[in-house]
């Protein structure tokens, strides 16, 4: 039976949904490591479980991919570890949905680009909600603060990334090769920190690296592939909202007033830039290929 565009994106719904959860709970359990172990070791661990498990399920072909593949395959890899690595430095320092919150406005940016009219004055509100999380009193750590915002420019490097990797690879098998780039990049940081590796840190270790990198990760990238980067990148707007709620869940986070209408601000303002952009853009086809936003950004 033929899928519909509706089917494909209730689908990639059920994927992101999924995925966010996976990613919010994994950052739960590595938080408790980063007093011990170094951020980018942590990460790297991480990524090297996920590496190994994905190599060994999609068994990638190395041979037959053109130079313009390899490069999508190790760029991608290398939003993925710096995005791991910035954002991790931001849980340590503010609370998760705020974290997570600023690293949304990666593919926010994004789809701005591609704004045009009235649809520019969303980004403002986007700012203005970015400038609530922060607190009218500056009362977060600015140093939590610019990591969050570096984790935002992996993620939309991640965001675009998948699409061109999903693109030139008809499996996960590019997924698998992107992410043993990034354990790779960041082994200088984990392979010093074997020996601070206790046994009550591998359980949270491998648990993080299958949902928050394994599973999270292989369900975005079929989230963009279902669908576009464009109508992904609105499901990821869940991602502020399952950080808060997971942070004030498990973590004992405690959010302001000001805090909750930063995240809906940048939530709402987010999904519709990236939604009404498309819109503008065009449709996407019934075969599941992007429209023109998606064209640009790939």
């Amino acid at each position: 039976m033929r899928s519909t565009p509706r089917s494909r994106a209730l689908t990639a719904t059920a994927c992101v949904l999924v995925g966010s959860a996976g990613i919010q709970v994994s950052a739960a359990l590595a938080e408790g490591l980063f007093g011990r172990l170094p951020i980018p070791a942590v990460s790297g661990f991480r990524m090297t479980v996920a590496a190994v498990v994905l190599l060994l399920l999609t068994r990638p072909r190395l041979r037959g991919r053109t130079r313009s593949a390899w490069l999508g395959i190790v760029l991608y890899g290398i939003a993925m570890a710096a995005m791991n690595v910035l954002f991790y430095h931001a849980v340590q320092r503010v609370p998760l949905g705020v974290a997570v919150t600023l690293e949304f406005c990666g593919p926010l940016a994004v789809a701005a680009v591609g704004a045009r009219g009235a649809q520019r004055l969303l980004p403002v509100l986007t700012l203005v909600g970015v400038a609530l999380v922060a607190g009218p009193q500056g009362d977060l750590d600015p140093v939590g603060v610019l990591a969050g915002l570096g984790a935002a420019a992996a993620f939309g490097g991640y965001t675009v990334l998948a699409g061109r990797v999903g693109d030139d690879d008809s499996g996960l098998g590019g997924l698998a090769l992107s992410v043993t780039v990034g354990a790779v990049l960041l082994a200088p940081f984990s392979v010093p920190a074997i020996p601070l590796v206790e046994g009550r840190d591998l359980l949270p270790l491998v648990a993080s690296g299958l949902l928050g990198v394994a599973m999270a990760f292989s369900l975005d990238f079929l989230a963009v592939r279902l669908t576009s980067p464009r109508v992904a990148g609105t499901l990821f707007a869940v991602d502020p909202v399952m950080g808060a709620l997971v942070g004030a869940t498990l973590l004992g986070d405690r959010l302001t007033g000001w805090m909750l209408g930063g995240i809906a601000l940048v939530v709402a303002s987010g999904a519709a830039v990236i939604w009404l952009s498309g819109r503008v853009a065009g449709p996407v086809s019934a075969d599941g290929e992007a429209d023109q936003l998606g064209v640009v950004l790939r």
